[in-house]
């Protein structure tokens, strides 16, 4: 593989490490700002999801930016809102600042879902997309690992120790947006958006043993579009389907209310703070193991091998958790929830951002992702505020049950409507796709 790809995908891939940090680090805090400011239930799930609520502007409009400035100045700006974010939610001095820093970075989150993957993939030989695209995944792994080690070893540093977790985020964002700088714009960006077809040829020259063919069939594939595309019409609608439904089951598989709410299932658990802030960094070694195994492996056996493993190791793992809840029975709960860490990791999390990143055509394929990221981030903002409502009112068991069922649904969605798109080209997967 091609050096300078592979260093340029690492690079913007570093955006998925910001993205995973700034997520996670709250699993941290949550309780400590509940108690500082005294928050009630509905207060203290709506700041807890407050970045997610960014999220879902970042990836409703990451695609405009995208387009109309280039790929490499829109993951600049991201790197620069991550920074502020983590020093000014750090510094916060009451919940409404607080809240306005995490929104912040709930945009950068949200651009970076959209722009990254759409940056890797077409910068990206087909045979090795899945691998390149997936560094992302890697990078929001690796993010959320830092996440939790950090927290746990910043724990019990004296009462500002929350502002140390939240803070720690600005390192990588200062150097994710310095590496930036060294990364060259998207050659698809400079054909069909700056028409810069010399500009383009720089680049491939560097990664592509055939440019002008791959700049020719770019071009011939973008001539057959007689008119401006627009992305909701009935052309559409099965790539538009396939987003929504992938991006949907992710959400309600319940990753996003376990990686946030980590540190509380554990202690609901019986495990005191110390030992579930530990428990929760188990969580994150998992994650990055069964996600380096799902980039070994999605080129190899292909995206819908990997999700029904993931979506069958889902169904028992929740299942497990909610029976140990209904019986009072925690022995096992950690290694429930390691192995529900596994599926994700193995599945859904190796395999969305490659798989909408690849079902779009060129000339929507900024607005594709954004639509599959704003339905992933609408519904992981709405179940990050309304876990913890929900687990009071109805108790864990049967929030998890629930999460179960979905998996079971997510399975009859792979079988029945999931394309295999391994190994081919872009071009080859929109006739597929869309023309039929």
């Amino acid at each position: 593989m091609n050096k300078h790809v592979i260093f340029w995908s690492i690079t913007v891939g570093l955006g998925g490490m910001l993205f995973g940090m700034d997520m996670t680090v709250i699993s941290g805090v949550e309780k400590t700002i509940k108690e500082l400011w005294h928050l009630d239930d509905w207060t203290h799930g709506f700041a807890m999801a407050t970045a997610l609520y960014g999220t879902v502007l970042g990836a409703a409009f990451g695609g405009i930016p995208a387009d109309k400035f280039g790929r490499k100045k829109t993951l600049f700006w991201i790197g620069l809102s991550f920074l502020i974010s983590s020093i000014g939610a750090a510094l916060a001095n009451d919940v409404n600042s607080f809240m306005i820093f995490r929104f912040l970075g709930g945009l950068g989150i949200g651009a970076s879902s959209v722009v990254a993957p759409i940056y890797i993939s077409e910068i990206a030989p087909a045979k090795h997309r899945g691998k390149l695209v997936i560094s992302f995944q890697l990078n929001i792994v690796l993010g959320i690992l830092i996440a939790y080690v950090s927290n746990y070893f910043i724990s019990g540093l004296g009462e500002n120790d929350w502002r140390w977790m939240l803070g720690i985020v600005g390192l990588p964002s200062l150097l994710f947006s310095i590496l930036i700088l060294f990364t060259p714009e998207s050659p698809t960006f400079l054909l069909l958006h700056r028409n810069d077809k010399e500009g383009a040829k720089k680049v491939l020259d560097l990664v592509d043993p055939d440019p002008m063919g791959t700049i020719n069939r770019i071009l011939s594939n973008q001539a057959k579009i007689t008119t401006t595309e627009r992305i909701f019409t009935s052309k559409y609608f099965k790539p538009l389907l396939l987003a929504f439904l992938f991006s949907f089951f992710n959400q309600l598989s319940g990753i996003n209310a376990v990686l946030y709410y980590a540190p509380r299932i554990f202690e609901k658990a019986h495990l005191d703070k110390s030992s579930a802030l530990l428990q929760s960094a188990g969580i994150g070694v998992a994650n990055l193991i069964f996600t380096l195994l799902g980039w070994y492996l999605i080129d190899r056996v292909g995206r819908k091998v990997l999700m029904y493993i993931g979506s069958i190791g889902y169904i028992a793992s929740l299942s497990l958790i909610a029976y140990s809840f209904y019986s009072d029975s925690f022995e096992f709960v950690p290694m429930y929830i390691f192995a529900f860490i596994a599926a994700h990791a193995i599945g859904q999390g190796s395999v969305i951002w490659v798989f909408i990143s690849e079902i779009f055509p060129n000339s929507v394929r900024a607005s594709g992702m954004a639509w599959g990221s704003l339905t992933h981030w609408i519904l992981a903002a709405l179940i990050t505020n309304f876990f913890p409502i929900f687990t009071n009112i109805l108790g864990e068991s049967t929030i998890f049950t629930f999460f179960a069922i979905m998996m079971f649904a997510q399975l009859a969605y792979v079988k029945f409507l999931m394309p295999e798109t391994k190994g081919a080209t872009l071009e080859d997967i929109e006739s597929n796709i869309v023309m039929h």
